[in-house]
């Protein structure tokens, strides 16, 4: 699809609405309304209305009848028969007018929409059988209103054609006649998808993969060349990667397991091949691990959980991932110590006697003052340190041109958003990179004011180091959870203290404004003002008063306000503020223990070809960014292939890992005992003693009930017995 058609179909919403200069919301409740008043107001909609079949033979015999006639929604007499199920006089206005089968409707909200796409919405077999046997076409139509676009806010989305209607609501034995009556199973809606791809975007995952495995055997029976999970719709994405994207984990997984190959069952022990294809980054530069980093929905990291995907990435990240990162973090902090040794050594010389000392208030005590080129590289020194700037230059705009092909890749917006590849460090990187260019122009030009540059990349470039925590399980998360207070409760307080800091720091000026410049030197300017109150706002400096200076009584109100509402009261909120990112991390942490006992867990139960520990959800999105962002920049001869050549059971370009799973056969005998132990604890609710009224009172009824199946668990059955000796 090009870029104009792409914006013509976003447009049409937009200009709908604009048109009628009324909500989205506001037009189709009218439409329908108007719908409602055409029903009953035209005859013959009234007679196909209430299943009247009488009433619409009779009026189909008078000849001033129109019946062609369109009501509010651009629908004709069968289609109103149809949307309300009334069979009888649907099959009256079928033999009486065939040609109404196939007429659309014209509105612009269901345009295209056929009497055979709503009997197939409604699931209404009968209507759909009496609709193909007069020659209803299952192929052509396709409904493309604006009521049935996938958009924001909308209910269902069913895609365009009859079959992918009847594939959505999930009724085989409709699917099924469609398909015998000829209907396609390969067609594609404007945007490229298939079937299989709108069933991936379909809420009931259950019906969606049985429906899935009814058309791929369909399908298969028409011997393609190319499989139907294999076609792209526009954004080139198959039905596999749609639903990681998405993070339909059913979907993914289902089609994950169609592809496995079994290859024996030892006992508790059972060996599967999984198909790579799509899957590894190795062979696919937009593979599932690339979809999945860079999609906008949460849901989509799920599908990291998933075998295999779960076990390459530790494959990965354990042979080469966190070694080249490693690697790459040493040479980092080599050039950025390089860099701080050029600017802590960077030349300087007496100030001399002739220099032109600035007109201000404030006292002159500058004794060294920088070097011009033709001094500043003289001595063995200075051209050591020339090597040092000459690399800190040419890392810079490596740096620079390293960031340009994956931005282009990848989009500005979600490179530099999402905290998963990277988020605000690629910002600081590519802002770091061009100050350093600018430093060094300031240097040829023996522009005087590159300190203030300088002190800048040196911020910026030592906080990039935090970039290189990811590789880390113990700081990964840390940085995350900086990230989050930063952009989102630092940013809501300054937002809060910018508009207190205006207020008070203007009404304290009124007064000072009239007095001598140094009389208290935090408040010599407007913009020293704000800075001072910003301090003392945020207690790093005391409230700066002069006894000795003859004050207004208003002013030690203001200072009393100041310190109450924005030292104590703004302060507070937001340590409440952090304390509330910190119980989110807290929850996250305990969560991510959990994860990382299970994954123990569940290594004991399953073994892959290498033994590599298997990593935690919250760490392994920015395992998997750091992963492919080794893999793109790395060549290719150096990074191993993972898996097993298909060329015994399958393509060639086929590849395959080898996963054996360990099933508990004491398992289900487990569960069994420990369903039953909840259920007796649910059963017989233990009494607490009177001594301990008070204290249990104060807990919440969640803490007692988990008290007590702690308890139960932990005394086990012995304390029911001996709960029933003492009886």
């Amino acid at each position: 699809m090009s870029a104009s058609s792409s914006f013509n179909c976003w447009w049409r919403q937009p200009k709908f609405c604009f048109q009628r200069k009324k909500s989205w919301n506001q037009t189709v409740d009218e439409s329908f309304m108007f719908h409602t008043k055409t029903s009953n107001e035209i005859p013959l909609f009234y007679a196909a209305l209430k299943n009247d079949v009488k009433g619409v033979r009779g009026f189909l015999q008078v000849s001033s009848t129109d019946v062609f006639e369109r009501g509010a929604f651009g629908e004709t007499s069968l289609h109103v028969a149809v949307m309300n199920d009334n069979l009888e006089a649907a099959v009256a206005l079928m033999d009486a007018a065939p040609e109404l089968v196939d007429e659309p409707m014209t509105s612009e909200l269901f345009q295209g929409l056929t009497p055979l796409h709503i009997a197939v919405i409604n699931q209404n077999l009968s209507l759909v059988q009496h609709l193909i046997d007069r020659g209803a076409d299952v192929n052509t139509p396709r409904a493309t209103g604006l009521y049935f676009q996938k958009r924001k806010g909308g209910l269902f989305f069913y895609g365009e054609h009859i079959l992918s209607f009847a594939a959505c609501t999930g009724n085989k034995d409709i699917v099924s006649l469609l398909i015998d009556a000829g209907a396609s199973t390969r067609v594609q809606d404007h945007k490229g998808n298939t079937l299989l791809h709108v069933l991936v975007l379909q809420p009931n995952q259950e019906t969606a993969c049985r429906t899935f495995d009814l058309l791929m055997a369909c399908d298969a029976e028409c011997d393609p060349s190319l499989p139907l999970d294999k076609v792209l719709n526009v954004r080139g994405l198959t039905p596999f990667k749609l639903a990681a994207k998405k993070g339909n984990v059913a979907v993914f997984q289902h089609l994950v397991n169609r592809r496995r190959v079994f290859q024996c069952s030892l006992g508790p022990v059972t060996s599967n091949l999984y198909d790579l294809t799509e899957i590894d980054s190795w062979a696919d530069n937009d593979s599932v691990l690339d979809v999945v980093v860079c999609s906008r929905h949460r849901e989509a990291r799920r599908i990291l959980e998933v075998t295999p995907v779960k076990q390459l990435i530790s494959l990965k990240w354990n042979l080469y991932g966190k070694h080249y990162f490693r690697m790459l973090l040493f040479v980092y902090l080599l050039y950025i110590s390089i860099f701080t040794a050029c600017c802590v050594l960077r030349p300087l010389k007496d100030i001399p006697a002739d220099y032109p000392k600035p007109v201000t208030n404030y006292s002159f005590n500058t004794i060294y003052v920088q070097k011009s080129l033709n001094e500043s590289y003289v001595t063995y020194g200075d051209h050591v340190r020339m090597g040092g700037e000459i690399i800190s230059v040419v890392g810079a705009v490596a740096m620079i041109l390293l960031e340009i092909p994956d931005i282009l890749r990848v989009g500005a917006k979600r490179y530099f958003g999402q905290t998963a590849l990277g988020g605000p460090f690629h910002v600081i990187l590519i802002v770091y990179g061009g100050l350093v260019v600018l430093l060094c122009v300031f240097r040829l030009c023996q522009v005087q004011q590159e300190m203030s540059v300088m002190a800048v990349c040196l911020v910026l470039g030592w906080c990039n180091v935090l970039f290189f925590a990811r590789g880390f399980e113990m700081l990964g998360p840390l940085v995350i959870v900086v990230q989050k207070m930063i952009f989102e409760d630092l940013l809501k307080f300054m937002w809060l203290l910018i508009i207190v800091d205006i207020g008070y720091a203007t009404a304290v000026w009124t007064h000072y404004m009239t007095q001598t410049l140094m009389s208290i030197p935090d408040y010599t300017s407007l913009p020293v003002m704000f800075f001072s109150q910003f301090e003392v706002i945020t207690t790093f400096i005391n409230l700066p008063i002069d006894e000795s200076i003859l004050t207004p009584p208003v002013l030690y109100m203001i200072d009393v306000s100041l310190t109450v509402f924005g030292s104590i009261l703004l302060l507070n909120v937001f340590v409440v503020m952090l304390n509330d990112t910190m119980s989110r991390v807290g929850q996250e942490r305990d969560e991510l223990w959990r994860t990382q006992v299970t994954d123990r867990m569940m290594m004991m139960m399953m073994h892959v070809i290498t033994e590599t520990p298997i990593l935690s959800c919250p760490l392994m999105v920015q395992v998997v960014a750091t992963t492919l962002m080794m893999e793109r920049r790395l060549p290719r001869r150096l990074l191993p292939r993972f898996g097993t050549s298909g060329l015994c059971i399958g393509p060639k370009n086929q590849w395959f890992l080898r996963i054996e799973h360990r099933k508990d056969q004491m398992e289900p005998k487990r569960n069994h005992c420990n369903k039953t132990s909840i259920e007796r604890v649910e059963g017989n609710q233990l009494q607490p003693d009177s001594t301990s009224v008070t204290v249990m009172r104060k807990r919440s009824s969640k803490r007692l009930t988990q008290w007590k199946l702690l308890r139960h668990i932990i005394l086990g059955f012995k304390g029911a017995q001996a709960k029933g000796h003492k009886d």
